[in-house]
């Protein structure tokens, strides 16, 4: 829609907790009492194996980020029982998820499993730390990461299955040719940002593709 132009007031939208309620049928038991404040050893397992997650954080305003970090299996560690911690390596240095940390310590961490339609999910609160004492227990490569998101859980749980059910994401035959289904990263930055050179853009990143530390 043209800038400053908004959509007419919905007047289906539900406004109130009570409306929202009426909709949906009441939570199962289980759904409500699943929820701990301390890792299990299920949980430990889960993060164990867990290569993905996607870090949730918002700044004093509202304004939310959400960030995908991977590693190999085990790149999160765990502390203690109501610690984690998640390792910041080199990226593209906007830095949306840290700032917001630092503003806002409150963040939501969703931890995937390839294979595995449960999730983890954690909520707590956060901190970024460069910790000389904790840094070494990340080096990769020869090379450490640049700091350590700390997360002090107060809820985590796991997540039922029905979102990976319902998008089969681990079925490989869903997956698109990525060379002829869908542009390159630099051909669709060349198309948002006037100027821009993309084929410079995918050079680096190919020559860069392996520099993952």
């Amino acid at each position: 829609m043209p800038d400053g132009q908004r959509d007419a007031p919905d007047p289906h939208a539900i406004s109130d907790v009570a409306a929202l309620r009426a909709i949906y049928k009441a939570p199962l038991d289980g759904a409500i009492k699943k929820v701990m404040a301390a890792l299990d050893r299920h949980c430990r397992a889960y993060i164990a194996r867990s290569p993905f997650c996607v870090l949730a954080t918002s700044d004093t305003k509202g304004n939310l980020d959400a960030s995908p970090r991977g590693g190999p299996p085990g790149f999160l560690k765990i502390k203690d029982e109501r610690t984690l911690m998640l390792p910041d390596w080199p990226g593209n240095n906007r830095l949306d998820g840290l700032e917001n940390v630092i503003a806002n310590p409150h963040v939501g961490l969703l931890l995937f499993v390839p294979g595995m339609n449960e999730m983890l999910r954690i909520n707590g609160r956060a901190r970024v730390t460069t910790d000389p004492g904790l840094m070494p227990l990340f080096l990769t490569d020869g090379k450490l990461p640049i700091s350590i998101v700390m997360i002090e859980i107060d809820q985590v749980y796991l997540h039922c299955a029905r979102a990976l059910q319902r998008s089969a994401l681990w079925d490989v035959s869903r997956q698109i040719n990525r060379t002829t289904d869908f542009p390159t990263m630099g051909q669709m930055l060349a198309d948002q940002i006037a100027g821009y050179d993309g084929a410079a853009t995918d050079r680096m990143i190919e020559a860069n593709k392996d520099e993952l530390y």
